[in-house]
């Protein structure tokens, strides 16, 4: 596995990435050369070319076309194929205006998306998985038969990554229960380097919850790794196929002995330099919408427009939050902190608008400029909320060691929390988050909102 903008890509992933960007790159040049009537040199449409490849690719990753860890419906599927270029055409329309020969591109911007894009699909789902699946397998080993073993073959069949092939499950002698299906339990009279070299196993994931006491073979897992098979563990395996870190897998040491965690000032200076450069150009670009969305409210249930509110933010401390008034006047009148729900009964008609477009959260970009919020990070909660998941679910206060953001890794990838096993989910989020943060990562979310927005996800 290889791990690009702290997200990890198989082989079979990198190369239908390297493929489809050389036909985008190749058939944006021969669309625009020929339509030049062959009187312009090739290389001199290379740039504008190579602007309209890394758009789409860029897009196409950022409304989950090469994620491999979630099945989706049809009509999901084909609104995200059709939102990249969709997006990706306007930008590299502006692009071109400062590249050389955009304006070659400019004017035949129709017919290089037909071709490149109408090209692209019909290579990729003809040719490219089928070809890639058989020619480049992951072949993977998993150690255990027990619970845990079950739980990483239900995550593979539901995720079912293109390219991965399970070779089955070898069994631990000192623990003999059987969870997964018996006919996939393999190797259990040979040795596991012996069955490692004749089946070709690549990647060992270790299934086994209890390790002490002599569990593991630990001496032929260490003969195995010295031989270039890579070993992983079940807090490892579900960080990269799922982008999450179950509750119930996380140890102390995990957090202590793990990899990320940058919290040094290069990356800090960095994250907040680029929140202060995006909060000011999205108030910029979002005034009319905010006060359009201010004299709605307005009209609608009078004022005031803005709700204040007490949310805990970097490293415990409260701060008050800024967002647009989505429900009723008094809609705690008990004094008692409430999560919102579906079709919550306390939002007015513009709330409901404003909610599914996201416009409610605009005003927290002050939040942004006064460093209290990050543009992305972990949403901040409630305090009353914070005490009371902080008592129930295990390193909660994680969550607090990085800045509170508008968006986060916890919204593009699971909808709305609003209990306790919701937030146990959302957290598990949230600590691949905080493990993982870059600004290569973050700009991936930022990319994600935009998707999650137009497909009003996790709206509530």
């Amino acid at each position: 596995m290889f791990s690009a903008l702290r997200q990890h890509l198989s082989p079979a992933t990198i190369a239908q990435l390297a493929i489809e960007a050389v036909w985008l790159f190749v058939a944006g040049i021969v669309v625009m050369q020929v339509a030049s009537h062959l009187a312009v040199p090739a290389r001199e449409f290379v740039v504008p070319a190579f602007v309209f490849a890394l758009l789409i690719l860029s897009l196409n990753g950022a409304f989950g076309i090469y994620r491999r860890a979630e099945q989706v419906t049809t009509t999901s599927y084909l609104v995200r194929l059709l939102l990249a270029p969709a997006i990706g055409v306007p930008l590299a329309y502006v692009a071109a205006e400062i590249v050389p020969r955009g304006d070659v591109f400019q004017q035949n911007v129709g017919l290089v998306v037909l071709i490149a894009v109408g090209g692209l699909l019909l290579l990729r789902h003809a040719l490219l998985l089928p070809l890639i699946t058989s020619l480049l397998p992951h072949r993977v080993l998993v150690l255990g038969t027990g619970p845990e073993a079950r739980l990483v073959e239900t995550s593979l069949a539901a995720a079912h990554p293109p390219g991965l092939r399970l070779m089955g499950f070898r069994p631990v002698e000192k623990a003999q229960e059987t969870a997964v299906s018996a006919g996939q339990v393999v190797g259990a009279r040979q040795g596991l380097l012996d069955f490692v070299r004749q089946a070709r196993v690549d990647e060992i994931i270790v299934a086994v919850r209890q390790q002490r006491g002599g569990v593991l073979p630990l001496r032929e897992l260490l003969d195995c790794r010295l031989h270039g098979v890579e070993i992983t563990d079940l807090a490892r395996f579900f960080e990269r196929v799922h982008g999450k870190v179950p509750i119930e897998l996380v140890k102390v040491s995990w957090l202590i002995y793990g990899n990320g965690y940058r919290q040094g000032w290069l990356r800090t200076s960095v994250k907040r330099a680029f929140d202060l450069a995006a909060a000011l150009s999205l108030l910029l670009l979002t005034l009319p919408i905010m006060l359009v969305t201010a004299v709605a409210i307005l009209f609608e249930s009078g004022g005031p427009v803005l709700y204040r509110q007490e949310r805990v933010g970097y490293r415990g401390r409260s701060f008050t939050v800024f967002k647009f008034r989505s429900m009723v006047h008094d809609a705690e009148k008990s004094g008692q902190a409430r999560w919102a729900v579906a079709r919550d009964p306390r939002v007015t008609r513009v709330g409901r608008v404003i909610r599914r477009l996201r416009i409610d959260e605009l005003p927290q970009l002050f939040n942004v400029l006064r460093g209290e919020m990050s543009f992305v990070g972990p949403r901040p909660e409630r305090p009353e909320f914070v005490d009371l998941l902080t008592g129930q679910i295990p390193f909660y206060a994680v969550r607090h060691s990085v800045k509170p953001g508008l968006t986060g890794w916890a919204q593009v990838r699971y909808s709305y929390g609003a209990t306790v096993e919701q937030s146990v989910r959302k957290l598990e989020y949230d600590l691949y988050y905080v493990k993982n943060h870059t600004l290569a990562l973050d700009v991936l979310i930022l990319l994600e909102t935009v998707r999650v927005v137009l497909l009003g996800e996790g709206a509530h």
